[in-house]
């Protein structure tokens, strides 16, 4: 028989007997109980600090797009990596803001054993040799054009840009880095550098590849941050990935790992948890996401407006990283989260 409209009918089973005795509740009723049942935890060992290079000496430039963030000279990024040290954040991840009287369609000055990015390695490993120094050899910051790769008649043409890659990876190296991080999306790139550091007598230098970066929006305040902001013609999409796309990204990080890739990375982050857990699921290698400018931006204007609890959030979405299968995250938030985890 029907019920009639409206009426409740009443709930005769007790919640013991609905759940079977199974309360879930019962380790979330305290503190000490929840650390117990934890199943993912974010370290001080997780965190890998991306700063910013700039010229001149004793600077350090705010980026108005990236609050708390600067542009340091390399003395200053040398008593920053001692800071880094002194927090127990493990690596620092250098990016150069170079002069525009520098760059050119090839991005040249790459090859300059004396320009930002290995200046700024000999300083730090000088002054914080327990700290690892990873180094990018995309050529975006070297180019009049804002690209990873040298143009030619509107495309990026990928053996001639790899070439030149795998001989800045051995001048890095030689300048201190510990870890190369080509974050270009050439084709054939991490076995060319592999192989160049191996001839040049680096066969310890790791490499770890940007193996799935995709043609994200989430890049507009790095672009300010190395100084290719308004240079970029046209877009990137004819190398970086697409952000629709996810069994490419497994075949992107399949071949870096075959070229001898030692640490896969997925860029932007947050976006692409999915990424990063299919990752690890498939491949089980260490891997890393890029926490990138536009997600850091977004926590910070959204705690400067009061609409979120900005240390909340920004823990929440390092944690969440750790859940997906992170091993570690590059992320702005490093030093203020090293201090907060002591």
């Amino acid at each position: 028989m029907n019920k009639p409209a409206g009426r409740l009918v009443p709930h005769t089973r007790s919640v013991d007997e609905i759940t079977g005795s199974r309360r879930l509740r019962r380790m979330r009723k305290a503190p000490w109980s929840r650390r117990l049942v934890q199943e993912n935890r974010l370290t001080v060992d997780d965190l890998i600090w991306p700063i910013f290079l700039t010229d001149g000496e004793n600077v350090a430039e705010p980026l108005a797009a990236m609050p708390g963030v600067f542009r340091y000279s390399v003395d200053r990024a040398a008593r920053e990596a001692e800071r880094a040290a002194a927090l127990g954040i493990p690596a620092i991840a250098t990016f150069p803001n170079i002069d525009r009287a520098r760059k050119d369609a090839s991005g040249s000055h790459i090859l300059d054993s004396d320009n930002l990015i290995n200046a700024a390695n000999r300083a730090i490993k000088a002054a914080a040799p327990s700290v690892g120094i990873i180094t990018d050899v995309a050529l975006d910051p070297f180019t009049d054009h804002g690209h990873d790769g040298i143009l030619r008649d509107g495309v990026i043409v990928n053996d001639e840009t790899v070439a030149l890659l795998a001989r800045a990876a051995v001048l890095q190296a030689e300048a201190g880095a510990d870890i190369i991080a080509p974050s270009d999306m050439m084709d054939g790139r991490i076995g060319a550098i592999r192989d160049a550091l191996d001839a040049a007598g680096y066969p310890d230098v790791a490499i770890m590849s940007y193996a799935t970066k995709f043609a994200s929006a989430f890049y507009g305040p790095y672009r300010e941050a190395v100084g290719t902001q308004g240079l970029l013609k046209g877009d990137k999409k004819t190398y970086y990935i697409d952000p629709a796309n996810s069994d490419e990204a497994l075949r992107e990080t399949e071949q870096d790992i075959a070229e001898g890739a030692d640490m896969v990375m997925v860029k932007p982050g947050l976006p692409y948890l999915d990424i990063i857990r299919r990752l690890k699921d498939e491949f089980a290698m260490p891997t890393f996401a890029y926490q990138v400018s536009g997600e850091y931006s977004m926590i910070e204007a959204a705690a400067a407006n009061g609409w979120l609890d900005g240390d909340k959030a920004m823990l929440e979405s390092l944690l969440a990283f750790k859940r997906a299968g992170c091993d570690g995250v590059l992320t702005y938030f490093a030093p203020r989260v090293a201090q907060m985890l002591g």
